[in-house]
């Protein structure tokens, strides 16, 4: 967490890797980005080759010795204006091949807020730190929480497959705020009505899912052990979009056979297109592109990838997502699959 905000509020562009890739691989990406730096910590200083020059976060904090020249006091002169960089995430898309999206400090922002405006999170929640930092979702779990005002609670390493372990902070913690994918709240609901630790989930007002297909049956879980009260988000959004573009507030005794993606969140709107680029009605079947706030700056040193993904359209520009949709009559979106027939 303090590595990620010093690179933000020095001015520089955050870029996270896995330490569960291999070598190879993250060496790859880190000459992708040129990255003059890698922030690394015990655990991960032996993961890149040694050409690569490397920063232990945990040599700085406990070397009170340590000689500098860095004074303190002017980072409070850097400049960071709304239209810099603040990070890039690997999105592999379905080649497989890993394209570095760029994400701007104001696409960030005004994405949190969109979530902020609906009450999906606010300043009051209580955020358990789930996802893996090769997901975008861990910027918004970590950074949009301290922006807002809210409090988040950071777990061990696999702490979010412990499931007595996370159970237990539920409980603790007060937890009010989960987003994570439905495989994993489908094992750890499981977990909680086996073992009767409904009452852990006392707190919880904002259960959100996304990233992967949500069933009805997935939902009648969630249902069978939450407050009344407790609201269930669908969210959904490729990382170029910026965290979510598409809500949906669930009911099960209202989406009785399918999860719908929902509808643009604010600041965002959608179209949806036919292989002809035109415009189709309720019933048909297209791919979605998004426009909004959230509509990233291009693939780092891929203008031709980058031109393949924003097309302008009135003089708005949107990004082509590859998913095919079908809107209902209400307006709602479903999701029908991929235009490349790429399995989510």
């Amino acid at each position: 967490v303090i590595g990620i905000m010093a690179i933000e509020m020095a001015g520089g562009v955050y870029c996270p890797l896995s330490p569960q890739d291999p070598q190879h691989r993250l060496d790859a990406l880190v000459q992708q980005t040129q990255s003059r730096l890698v922030l690394v910590h015990d655990l991960t200083k032996t993961k890149l080759y040694q050409n690569i020059v490397l920063l232990d976060i945990d040599s700085v904090l406990t070397n009170t010795k340590m000689n500098t020249i860095i004074h303190v006091g002017r980072l409070s002169s850097v400049t960071v204006i709304p239209d810099n960089m603040a990070y890039i995430i690997f999105t592999s898309g379905s080649t497989g091949t890993p394209k570095p999206a760029q994400l701007r400090h104001r696409n960030f922002t005004q994405s949190i807020q969109s979530l902020v405006h609906v009450d999906i999170f606010n300043k009051n929640d209580i955020i358990i730190q789930m996802a893996r930092c090769s997901f975008d979702l861990h910027v918004q779990e970590i950074l949009g929480t301290l922006i807002i005002g809210a409090t988040v609670i950071m777990l061990h390493p696999q702490g979010n497959y412990d499931f007595e372990y996370l159970s237990m902070l539920m409980e603790r913690k007060q937890i009010t705020f989960l987003y994570t994918v439905p495989t994993l709240l489908q094992l750890f609901f499981t977990f909680i009505k086996d073992t009767k630790k409904a009452y852990v989930m006392q707190y919880l007002r904002s259960l959100c899912t996304g990233g992967e297909r949500c069933s009805v049956q997935l939902v009648e879980l969630f249902e069978s052990i939450l407050r009344n009260d407790c609201a269930i988000w669908n969210l959904c959004g490729p990382s170029e979009t910026t965290l979510q573009s598409l809500f949906h507030r669930v009911n099960s005794q209202v989406d009785t056979e399918t999860i719908p993606l929902g509808k643009p969140l604010p600041n965002y709107s959608c179209m949806v297109e036919d292989s002809f680029g035109q415009p189709l009605i309720v019933g048909e079947e297209g791919e979605i592109l998004v426009r909004g706030v959230g509509i990233f700056a291009g693939y780092l040193g891929r203008n031709d990838l980058t031109a393949k993904a924003l097309v302008e359209i009135d003089g708005q520009v949107y990004y082509r997502t590859g998913d095919l949709v079908r809107m209902n009559n209400n307006g709602l979106l479903h999701y029908q699959g991929r235009k490349d027939h790429q399995i989510k």
